[in-house]
């Protein structure tokens, strides 16, 4: 997949198919318009396009931006989407001014001039330009003036089990990793540099990679243990995870870390992925070290019945 920055400098792209949106998870809702993309870009011998904007749209026109958790970080949304074998990319900075585009403006300066569309997706509902102005019935009214095909995908095919990013992001709130996964379409991920933590799961036999993730704005599914997959530098493991706040051990910071199964390397510095499996149990305080040692023996014992699950899906 070919990541463009910004609209000045797009090449040719042959019979261009594209579609626009914000694609935050890139859940299962997205990929019905994704695979339709695909169909269309092949019976055209044309290639497929997907538009999105960062930042978030709603971060810089929502007064309450610090408060939105997203799904998906930029670098992440990337990755999901060249997972989904799309050919050009374009990321288009979203700022104020560009949000008072008409949808107009928006159809003749970056569909029509910068991409020279041959057939634009849109999911049912989709809305562009300021204020939300332009609509699917207005582009299938005018696509033979504008030179352009226009689809929309059916409600039906996009919400047919009321798949939607805030509903994802209740569930991962909740701590319910695993239906969160199923509207997803694979298990919810993180990102993270490995810091130096306090090490104390070492003195009960259970030593912890603590995960620092950089983006604020990164949804941190609900406070518990979790199985986990992790992804330490093209290699898969699995493990168990904590997030929380250590009661046991009176923590004042709410911490990430995670238990890797047959692993035992230095990785302090590195980047690795969490994959979410499945809530656990909530946080709780034990009374000592060796209560909360024996809880752990049993949670591994329950992620590994997890993992052998997993892995014959």
């Amino acid at each position: 997949m070919k990541v463009h920055y910004g609209i000045d400098a797009i090449p040719s792209i042959k019979n261009p198919v594209v579609t626009s949106g914000t694609f935050d998870g890139v859940h299962i809702g997205h990929r019905t318009i994704l695979t339709r993309l695909k169909e269309i870009a092949s019976t055209v011998v044309g290639e497929t396009v997907v538009i999105t904007f960062w930042p978030h749209p709603r971060f810089v026109l929502s007064n309450y931006s610090e408060e939105l958790k997203i799904l998906s970080t930029i670098d992440e949304k990337i990755q999901l989407l060249s997972e989904q074998q799309i050919d050009h990319l374009i990321i288009i900075p979203f700022t104020l001014e560009f949000s008072n585009l008409s949808s107009q403006e928006f159809i003749q300066s970056i569909l029509i001039d910068k991409i020279n569309t041959h057939c634009l997706v849109i999911g049912y509902d989709h809305r562009f330009g300021k204020n939300r102005e332009g609509s699917f019935e207005y582009l299938n009214e005018h696509q033979h003036e504008l030179g352009f095909q226009v689809e929309e995908i059916p409600r039906k095919d996009i919400e047919h089990i009321g798949i939607s990013s805030t509903k994802i992001r209740d569930y991962l709130l909740s701590g319910d990793v695993f239906q969160a996964s199923t509207y997803l379409g694979q298990p919810y991920f993180l990102t993270g540099k490995v810091i130096i933590g306090q090490q104390n799961g070492r003195k009960i036999g259970f030593p912890t990679a603590n995960i620092e993730v950089s983006e604020n704005y990164k949804l941190i599914p609900a406070d518990g243990v979790y199985a986990v997959k992790v992804e330490v530098q093209n290699k898969t493991y699995y493990g168990m995870l904590n997030i929380g706040y250590r009661p046991t051990l009176d923590g004042a910071h709410k911490s990430i870390e995670v238990n890797i199964f047959n692993f035992n390397q230095d990785i302090y510095g590195v980047q690795i992925s969490i994959h979410f499996l499945k809530l656990i149990r909530e946080e709780v305080k034990f009374g000592s070290l060796a209560d909360l040692k024996a809880q752990l023996i049993k949670d591994k014992e329950e992620t590994k019945a997890i993992i052998e699950t997993y892995e014959k899906l």
